[in-house]
């Protein structure tokens, strides 16, 4: 296992800056997500550890080794790709064996790390068939196994599940960790998929216009975001406009026109004082209806839209602001009765914990 270490990387494309001086350490043996919209810098910067792209400023670091400026086939990195770019003439075998084959390694040698590789994506009954007598769940398993097979010290994953179908991916995504995981590798995973992250990752960064946001678990991402990009970006939520009227250490009071909310600052780091312009983010499955409201963190209306999805319903709560009307969103989980406009006014009520209050 090695750690990854990047120190001011910066790569530019011509007058196009992709990454502005990034900084970001990954522990050995993560599990790292890279997420973020199409353009953010994410494939650059996992194409810029592969070795592919060479930086104009900064360093990267596998371990106490500086890579920075080493080729690609030095730094003894497994890549998959989102193709799968497997070779369509050569046998799963001779797929998974190729970088091996490439490196001059023993026959014998070469024979028992293939069977190794594919046991370990439970390819092994597979092994003579071609690409095109698979489908596409199991030549991602092929994929997996020829950039383990080289025992690399760390693996570069550049949106791998694209293109299989939703219940493929789900597979796939607790196979690859468990892999990860099996073999301790450390593991850089490039998503625009925020399920995807969110299900399976160790910790993230989310990336936007060439610069890291936020880093942390999926947990403290999701549920603690530092701006309202990242809140937007990560899950649904509602974003309310208001006044900060209060502050204790983290906790933050806030004015809006649809009522008064207590809350924590998403970035403990903030300097908001009293008076600042901010923005309320609330998830919409933090929201618990009820037919009486509190001073705070409550919101009253009614029912528009409802849909109804089994586990949860989704409703479009609304409520008025200055005489027109709002719309909240508003997630019932293991809903008993669908609740509809006939039930007249209700209040929507949130706990403190799940107030996130952001700059604007």
């Amino acid at each position: 296992m090695i750690s990854i270490q990047i120190s001011q990387l910066t790569k530019r494309f011509g007058s196009t800056t992709a990454l502005h001086g990034l900084d970001l350490v990954i522990e050995a043996g993560e599990l790292f997500f890279l997420l973020g919209p199409s353009g953010c810098g994410k494939t650059t910067l996992l194409r810029s550890i592969a070795g592919f792209y060479i930086p104009e400023a900064g360093s990267i670091r596998f371990g106490d080794e500086d890579v920075t400026r080493l080729e690609p086939h030095k730094r003894n990195t497994g890549m998959m790709f989102q193709s799968y770019a497997l070779w369509p003439h050569l046998t799963v075998t001779e797929n998974v064996a190729f970088g091996l084959v490439e490196r001059k390694v023993a026959k014998a040698e070469i024979a028992q790390r293939v069977r190794e590789a594919l046991a370990s994506v439970r390819m092994e009954t597979y092994a003579e068939r071609k690409p095109n007598q698979l489908s596409g769940g199991q030549q991602q398993r092929v994929a997996l196994a020829r950039a383990l097979v080289i025992r690399p010290r760390c693996l570069l994953l550049d949106e791998p599940l694209s293109n299989l179908d939703a219940k493929l991916r789900l597979e796939m995504r607790t196979e690859i960790r468990r892999v990860c995981k099996e073999f301790k590798l450390t593991t850089v995973y490039v998503t625009h998929d925020q399920k995807e992250a969110l299900s399976i990752a160790d910790r993230m960064a989310i990336l936007d216009g060439g610069h890291i946001l936020q880093v942390g678990s999926p947990r403290e991402v999701y549920g603690r975001p530092v701006c309202k990009t990242v809140a937007h970006f990560i899950g649904e939520t509602d974003f309310i406009e208001g006044v900060l009227v209060a502050r204790r250490g983290r906790e933050a009071e806030v004015d809006t026109p649809i009522g008064r909310f207590v809350g924590e600052l998403g970035d403990a780091a903030s300097s908001l004082a009293v008076g600042a312009a901010v923005t309320v983010s609330i998830r919409p499955e933090c929201w618990t209806l009820r037919e009486h409201g509190e001073a705070v963190n409550s919101v009253r209306g009614r029912i528009g839209e409802a849909i109804y999805l089994g586990e949860v319903a989704q409703y479009g709560f609304l409520t008025t602001v200055g005489g027109s009307a709002r719309t909240l969103k508003v997630y019932e989980l293991n809903p008993r009765e669908i609740a509809s406009a006939s039930v007249g006014d209700l209040h929507a009520v949130v706990a403190a914990r799940d107030v996130v209050v952001l700059e604007r």
